[in-house]
């Protein structure tokens, strides 16, 4: 089983709809908000570069907004 974190922030649409996407397909994910998490803010950003939200990190791969193409491809969906 594939190891999935997403970086998230409780007032962002996009992180409501990968949280949902990854639910629906039974993929397990750790959940980091960012929205109060100096420490965890820090770390998204040293790996996607950027503070936007949402982050996925599926086995050391980032993906950054909600891409679905690109979640399937990493989560080998299809």
């Amino acid at each position: 089983m594939r190891r999935v974190k997403v970086y998230s922030s409780r007032d962002c649409p996009n992180c409501v709809m990968l949280k949902r996407f990854l639910r629906e397909r039974d993929i397990p994910y750790v959940d980091i908000d960012v929205s109060f998490d100096e420490e965890a803010t820090y770390e998204l950003v040293m790996k996607s570069g950027q503070m936007a939200v949402p982050v996925t990190e599926v086995e050391g791969r980032v993906i950054v907004g909600f891409n679905v193409d690109a979640l399937t491809k990493a989560l080998e969906l299809t």
